[in-house]
């Protein structure tokens, strides 16, 4: 048992996704019983055991849909019936998706980034905050958050990006926020939003459209103004108000 949990540590800190497979109930004469477990890999690699043969290779088969839709199945297999395995009991397989946490990038280290960052680590997300003031960062408390200090566009270049990132763009400058929106927008992700009074998101629609040849349907699919819409006035209520909204996303899209 400690071992398993050492290796789900070890994928939920690699961020290398993987289904765990744990046997919870059998019946009659089955290869493995109640307990047994194995880890599936992407890759199709496997971790422990839950009986070897065709009932093994099926449910990594399983796994790897399970995988791909990220959520947990029970499955039920009569190994005669099913399998054509001649001990012929019976097994429940319950298969749960780990390794995937969601990866939320912040651009811009004040107050509204920092306190986003503090929220955003506790409720599941793996953050990292961005921003090239190297004194930014001095004094931060905030656990769990990776703070990177360099030029915006250079760690761009080296990040990367899938439909598990979210990207919130909340920097000092007018310029940067419009700069870094421009180079994300082309990139795979799941959500991508900007800070912004309403005159300064239409002025950036605006260029993003005629100068850039960005269509309105892509820059539709951005949260700007970021957040869900309230009275917020502080950082932290303009942060609660973004991380509202990631939620919101990353849930609605679990459940697709």
């Amino acid at each position: 048992m400690l071992e398993l949990l050492d290796d789900l540590n070890r994928i939920r800190h690699e961020q290398n996704p993987a289904v765990l497979c744990i046997v919870v109930s059998s019946t009659g004469s089955t290869p493995r019983k109640a307990g047994s477990k194995m880890l599936v890999f992407k890759d199709g690699s496997i971790k422990g055991t839950v009986g070897g043969g065709a009932i093994e290779y099926q449910v990594i088969q399983d796994a790897l849909k399970v995988l791909k839709q990220r959520v947990p199945v029970l499955k039920k297999f009569g190994l005669l019936e099913d399998l054509q395995m001649e001990c012929g009991g019976s097994m429940e397989v319950y298969l749960e998706p780990t390794g995937t946490m969601p990866e939320l990038i912040i651009f811009g280290g004040g107050h509204v980034g920092k306190a986003l960052a503090g929220y955003a680590s506790g409720l599941g997300f793996l953050t990292r905050v961005i921003d090239p003031r190297q004194e930014i960062f001095g004094g931060w408390d905030v656990p769990g958050v990776e703070t990177i200090a360099g030029d915006y566009f250079e760690i761009i270049n080296k990040l990367s990006f899938s439909d598990n990132t979210y990207i919130v763009i909340v920097t000092p400058k007018h310029e940067f926020d419009e700069n870094i929106l421009l180079a994300c927008v082309p990139l795979q992700c799941a959500y991508l939003g900007m800070i912004g009074s309403k005159r300064k998101v239409a002025e950036i629609r605006k260029k993003a459209i005629e100068q850039h040849k960005f269509s309105p349907e892509i820059l539709d699919k951005i949260d700007m103004p970021i957040g869900i819409p309230f009275a917020a006035e502080t950082p932290a209520e303009i942060a609660i108000s973004i991380v509202a909204k990631l939620i919101d996303v990353k849930n609605k899209q679990k459940n697709l």
